[in-house]
C-alpha cells in the first residue's frame, strides 16, 4: 500500500498563483491600450511591494548596527527602481490619441494615491503626512502608512549610526519626532564629510552613504522619466487625480532624502 499525497504535486501555475493574478486585469474602455495601462501600473505596484520588504529589513539592520548586512537589500532596491523607470519606456509607446479614448474611465484615481510609494517615500525619510487621507477606506494600507511615517527613517537610523560611531550628532536629531520631514543639519554633513575623507576608517559608514545615493539617484530617475512620459502623453493637461499634472510633477524633481550626502560633495 502506497502514501497518497492529500493535495496535487505543486505547478508552476499554482505556486505564483497565476489564475488570480492573472485575473486581476479588468479594464473598462473597449480600448486596447488600457490594458497596458493597467498591467503597467500593477507590475510597478508588486515592485514597490518588494522594495518595502527590502527596505524595512535593511532599516532593521542599520538600526541594529548590521550595515554590511544591509548593503545587499539596498543593493537590491536600486536595481527594482531602474527596471521601474525602464517601464516608462513601454508606457509612452501610448500615443497621447490612445490614452484619451479611455482616460475618461479612471475618474479621479490616479498614481498620486498610491500607499505603497508614499510608504517607501516614508521608508527613505521622505516624511508628509498629508498622504494618509486618500487611504481612509482602506484600513490596512493606512496603517501601513501611519507606522512608517512615525517611525525612524532609514535616514534616521544612518544618523544614529553616525553617533554610534562617536560623530557629534544633536540629540534633537535622534530624539526627534520622526512623523516630520528631516531639515538638513550642518552636523550630519559635516559628520559624513568626515567619513567621506576617511573612508577607509570609516568603511561601513562609507559605502552604506554611496548605497543611498544609488537609492536617490534611481529615485530622481525615476521622477525624471515620470515628468518625460506624463508631457509626452497628456502634455501640461491637469492630472486626473486633482493635482497639477506634470507642473506638480515638475516641483518634486528635486527631492532628495539624503540631503547631506549630496551637499558635501560641493566641500570634498
Amino acid at each position: 500500500m502506497t502514501d497518497t499525497p492529500l493535495d496535487p504535486p505543486m505547478t508552476y501555475a499554482r505556486y505564483l498563483a497565476l489564475d488570480s493574478l492573472l485575473d486581476c486585469q479588468h479594464p473598462i474602455s473597449p480600448e486596447d491600450d488600457e490594458m497596458l495601462f493597467i498591467i503597467i501600473h500593477q507590475t510597478k505596484e508588486l515592485w514597490l511591494k518588494q522594495i518595502i520588504r527590502e527596505l524595512q529589513l535593511a532599516n532593521a539592520q542599520v538600526a541594529s548596527g548590521a550595515l554590511i548586512p544591509a548593503y545587499k537589500g539596498l543593493a537590491r532596491v536600486s536595481r527594482i527602481q531602474a527596471v521601474m523607470t525602464l517601464s516608462w519606456d513601454i508606457l509612452s509607446t501610448m500615443t497621447p490619441s490612445d490614452y484619451s479614448r479611455f482616460r475618461g474611465v479612471l475618474g479621479p484615481s490616479s498614481g498620486f494615491q498610491s500607499d505603497q510609494f508614499r510608504t517607501v517615500e516614508y521608508l527613505l525619510g521622505l516624511k508628509e503626512g498629508a498622504f494618509l487621507k486618500y487611504q481612509q477606506d482602506r484600513p490596512v494600507a493606512l496603517s501601513a502608512m501611519e507606522q512608517a511615517l512615525a517611525a525612524p527613517s532609514l535616514w534616521d537610523n544612518a544618523i544614529a549610526a553616525l553617533a554610534r560611531a562617536g560623530f557629534a550628532i544633536p540629540d534633537s536629531l535622534l530624539e526627534r519626532d520622526f512623523a516630520k520631514p528631516h531639515a538638513p543639519d550642518p552636523a550630519v554633513e559635516d559628520a559624513f564629510l568626515e567619513v567621506y575623507r576617511q573612508p577607509e576608517r570609516y568603511w561601513d559608514l562609507y559605502q552604506l552613504a554611496e548605497k543611498l545615493v544609488d537609492l536617490d539617484d534611481a529615485m530622481a530617475a525615476w521622477r525624471h522619466k515620470h515628468v518625460l512620459t506624463v508631457e509626452r502623453i497628456i502634455g501640461m493637461k491637469r492630472g486626473t487625480g486633482g493635482t497639477a499634472g506634470a507642473a506638480y510633477l515638475h516641483t518634486t524633481l528635486p527631492k532628495r532624502a539624503f540631503p547631506e550626502l549630496w551637499s558635501l560633495r560641493t566641500r570634498l
